[in-house]
């Protein structure tokens, strides 16, 4: 059986969408998931980008496609009420929710991810929201404690070592898939198909030479 390690941040619709929709996807196949909450602030920090919602007509694309993949797959979705939101609350109860070096498994970051694109558009990060999702989930630790903040900073900076740049990101056998859209090359890796064998995936990500743009040479 294989492993899947599902990279994902709560306030990204299409983490949301690829975590409902991972099963149908990959029906028939043999594997397990492990799931890893990573902080995506910290992703677009390092690697110097901005966040969908930063660039205005990015944003109304991305809410508009979000919202035809959700018709399209027949998954329910609201979007919250503010977005971006802190989802920093949300990712340390994830971890909270489990022992010390543990992870979430599917059904605490189902809670999780529901909460968000699920609540009739409510605000994700609502005090009293927060505490019903709280006390269902029982977490064992403090989700404010500085163990739980250390383990989610660890995630999201090993992440950023293993090249993950965005959620949702997938790892299997080494390699990285990003994105809702990679998962039918997913289930192609998954299945053993002969073109992961050979010199393409590597070939194809090779360096090349390009131009840089004014003012960022380096």
């Amino acid at each position: 059986m294989k492993r899947i390690v599902f990279h994902f941040d709560v306030i990204s619709p299409f983490a949301y969408l690829a975590f409902e929709h991972l099963p149908r996807s990959l029906e028939g196949c043999s594997y397990e998931v492990q799931y890893r909450p990573l902080l995506l602030a910290g992703l677009l920090g390092h690697w110097g980008q901005k966040g969908p919602a930063e660039i205005e007509p990015k944003r109304q694309w991305t809410f508009r496609h979000v919202a035809w993949l959700a018709h399209t797959l027949d998954v329910p979705l609201q979007v919250p009420a503010t977005h971006p939101f802190n989802p920093l609350p949300l990712l340390r109860l994830a971890l909270a929710a489990v022992p010390a070096g543990a992870l979430p498994n599917r059904r605490i970051v189902e809670a999780l991810l529901r909460h968000v694109w699920r609540g009739d558009g409510a605000e994700a990060g609502d005090a009293q929201r927060l505490r019903v999702l709280t006390e269902s989930l029982a977490p064992p630790r403090d989700p404010a404690g500085d163990e739980v903040k250390a383990e989610l900073r660890a995630l999201t900076e090993a992440a950023i070592a293993r090249g993950i740049f965005g959620v949702p990101s997938f790892e299997l056998d080494g390699r990285v898939f990003w994105g809702l859209d990679a998962l039918p090359m997913l289930r192609a890796a998954l299945q053993g198909d002969a073109w992961f064998d050979g010199p393409a995936w590597a070939d194809a990500g090779a360096p090349r030479p390009g131009l840089t743009r004014p003012g960022r040479e380096r």
